[in-house]
């Protein structure tokens, strides 16, 4: 049995990114498809999905910069078992199982969500400030290593439906704590890996979403060309055609 290693503040220091996979992200509703298609991205290059802690920041109701809010995604427990299990978090044979405990134990469960939620908290404030508040960085590697304290088990290499491999945290004892394991994780790989300086936050005001700039000139300011990178040269071309003398 293995307890999850300890995040440790020397391993987080702001760095130049390195090289990655990742793209952008989707914001997730609720119940509905989970799963995110790739599609085209603002570089040309194929959209794919974010890291697994970035996209989890994604399903919360941030204000957005026009004053609205959206919608939480993670309405119940159930729904956050879907979206782990969409996020390839979870298989669907534990994702099964912690829908029987959840049902066994429902405080339990509630309990767990809650919980989710305020790392959640946590990592929404590293991705938007964390690249220039120690606070923010503080904050967060506290909550990432108190997860990281409370989830013994073993890792394991699994081989997936697909054909593919994936790293899996089979957890021993309370298997509602080890829930939050994988995205922590992601969280403490982009921080090791020194990607907080290209995460950032939509430049449309109407989107709260966060997202990893892997662009070669660090310069992306759209979560999505294909939405709100469209939205606002469609808003641009308006407003110099109204400039236009009639």
């Amino acid at each position: 049995m293995a307890t999850a290693p300890t995040l440790l503040a020397a391993d987080v220091a702001p760095r130049a990114l390195s090289p990655r996979a990742h793209v952008a992200d989707v914001v997730l509703p609720p119940h509905a498809a989970l799963r995110a298609d790739a599609s085209p991205a603002a570089d040309g290059a194929a959209r794919t999905a974010a890291p697994t802690w970035l996209a989890f920041v994604n399903t919360d109701d941030a204000r957005r910069g026009d004053g609205g809010r959206r919608a939480d995604v993670l309405l119940d427990f159930d729904v956050f078992v879907d979206w782990l299990q969409a996020s390839d978090v979870l298989d669907a044979e534990r994702a099964a199982g912690i829908r029987r405990r959840a049902y066994q134990q429902p405080a339990g469960a509630a309990a767990s969500l809650v919980d989710a939620r305020r790392v959640r908290a946590a990592l929404r404030a590293l991705a938007e400030r964390g690249s220039a508040s120690a606070k923010a960085r503080g904050d967060a590697l506290t909550e990432i290593n108190r997860v990281l304290g409370r989830s013994a088990g073993t890792r394991r290499l699994e081989e997936r439906a697909d054909g593919g491999y994936a790293r899996t945290f089979v957890t021993v004892g309370d298997a509602f704590a080890a829930l939050m394991v994988p995205i922590v994780d992601s969280a403490a790989e982009s921080l090791i890996a020194g990607e907080l300086a290209r995460v950032r936050r939509c430049a449309d005001p109407r989107c709260a979403r966060v997202f990893l700039d892997t662009t070669k000139n660090g310069r992306r300011r759209w979560c999505d060309m294909a939405t709100c990178g469209n939205r606002a040269k469609a808003a641009r071309h308006r407003a110099r055609q109204h400039a236009l003398p009639r």
